[in-house]
């Protein structure tokens, strides 16, 4: 039951027993007022009849009067016999009699007999009335005081300082249930001076403490995700010092590149062989042109991966000068566009204009131009299209930060893509192991790109993106240089 309807019930309840208690109380007060007055009307009358009764004995009194003469035991009189047999011809009032409340009188009796006793008792219908009216009156007026004060309450003090600041706390309390946290905190001008107003000012600094301990929260979330990507990169980074050191590594890293150039190597050389023993079969007939072109692509193929195995055996020092990284970029996304057929895809170009870096400018071109072909290759593949091409964005950005009292340059590449497979993500930079060898690539782009940049001392990472479906690439260098300057 609402609070408003319990003090309905309340008044009503107690409207009836003040009623109760009131028509108890002054009933006895009432009667005895009326039986006072009636007591001395009887002994008015019976004054009047004094001459009358010291003369005969006798009296008629008038109506509503009632009169009896006799002895003390037959009017039951008590007290008031010994009091009126004191003192003859005095009047006395009674409380009790054989006519009930009124008035005696004793004469002694004549030669000497027994003393008489004379009762009289007045009903007083008007006093009765008029006390009736009283006692009616009195219980309706304090019923109405009552009444008002009830309605006074409800109408003034109670919406003002009661149900008002209920209804506040209650919009409050939805606020900070649904979220708005500007409709959570009550304001100062809405909390009245009253134990109310401590209960409200209590929730409020209880609500601000709540958010504080949840920034608070959020803030050490923050730096412990900060502390575990450090320490991630730091993990990469002993790694790849390890890898460095250790030449056993490398040569089994060479050990199972050659197993897989021995797979990838199968299919174009069975294309050559069997047209070799066509010519071979037929002199004089040759091969036809489409046959021929055949041929070339293999041997394309073959070239190609040839080339991306020099690069990814090939260790020496990189030649270093200060250049600016939009450059870079740049260059890297135009020959991506003249190498892929890039329509309808994106490639945009966020690197701040003033941010150099010290590196061998064509191999770290190199690198991103394996790093956007990538991506433009997986947006390719995700076969979305709109209209005569296929809708994706890549973005390049890059950004410092200091590590280890160390500068470093941070390079993104991300795009909307389907992102990278869980499976391939931990062995994504091992050789062969991304994509196969076709027309579109060797399976060696990301094992070259994460030699180059290793050689550079930093290092690669890859993850999917958190906020949509997408992959991003991120290449990480030693600075090396000063924002705003550049050598090339």
């Amino acid at each position: 039951m609402r609070i408003r309807k319990k003090l309905v019930v309340l008044h009503t309840v107690f409207s009836l027993v003040l009623a109760v208690i009131l028509l108890v109380s002054l009933r006895p007060a009432i009667s005895e007022v009326v039986e006072e007055a009636e007591k001395d009307e009887a002994r008015a009358v019976l004054e009047t009849l004094l001459p009358e009764l010291a003369k005969t004995g006798s009296a008629t009194p008038g109506s509503g009067v009632e009169f009896r003469t006799g002895s003390a035991e037959s009017l039951q009189l008590e007290s008031a016999a010994l009091e009126a047999g004191a003192i003859p011809g005095r009047v006395v009032t009674t409380d009790s009699s054989v006519v009930g409340p009124g008035a005696a009188v004793y004469f002694i009796g004549k030669a000497g007999g027994p003393g008489i006793y004379h009762v009289v008792a007045a009903k007083s219908p008007a006093a009765r009335r008029a006390a009736t009216q009283v006692y009616w009156l009195t219980v309706l007026a304090l019923l109405a005081v009552y009444a008002l004060v009830a309605v006074a309450l409800e109408l003034v003090v109670l919406p003002q300082n009661v149900y008002a600041p209920i209804q506040r706390m209650l919009i409050a309390d939805g606020a900070l249930q649904a979220g708005r946290k500007v409709e959570e905190i009550i304001p100062e001008s809405a909390i009245p001076r009253d134990e109310l107003g401590e209960i409200m000012r209590s929730r409020n600094e209880s609500v601000l403490k709540l958010r504080r301990q949840e920034a608070a929260l959020a803030d050490a979330l923050s730096r412990l995700e900060e502390v575990a990507n450090d320490l991630k990169r730091k993990n990469h980074l002993l790694e790849t010092a390890q890898r460095n050191l250790a030449d056993a590594e490398r040569l089994a890293s060479l050990g199972m590149m050659s197993a897989g150039i021995a797979h990838e190597l199968n299919t174009p050389l069975a294309v050559i062989k069997g047209l070799v023993e066509k010519i071979a079969a037929e002199p004089q007939a040759g091969i036809d042109p489409s046959q021929a072109a055949l041929m070339l692509r293999v041997v394309g193929r073959l070239e190609k991966l040839g080339d991306s195995l020099l690069d990814f055996a090939r260790v020496r020092p990189p030649t270093k000068s200060v250049v600016l990284v939009r450059a870079l970029a740049q260059e890297a996304t135009t020959l991506v566009a003249l190498d892929r057929d890039a329509r309808g895809i994106e490639i945009a170009n966020s690197v701040d204009p003033a941010l150099t870096v010290a590196c061998d400018s064509d191999r770290m071109v190199q690198v991103l131009v394996n790093l956007v072909r990538n991506a433009v290759d997986a947006l390719v593949a995700s076969g979305r299209r709109n209209g005569d091409g296929v809708n994706g964005t890549v973005v390049i950005d890059a950004s410092t930060s200091e590590k280890d009292g160390r500068e470093w340059l941070s390079i993104t590449i991300a795009d909307d893509g389907p992102g990278i497979d869980a499976s391939v993500l931990p062995r994504l930079f091992e050789p062969f192991v991304s994509t196969r060898l076709d027309a579109k690539g060797t399976g060696l782009g990301l094992a070259v790109a994460e030699g180059i940049v290793r050689e550079h001392g930093g290092l690669i990472l890859a993850r999917n993106r958190g906020d949509k479906p997408g992959a991003v690439f991120e290449v990480m260098v030693p600075s090396g240089g000063h924002s705003g300057t550049s050598t090339t």
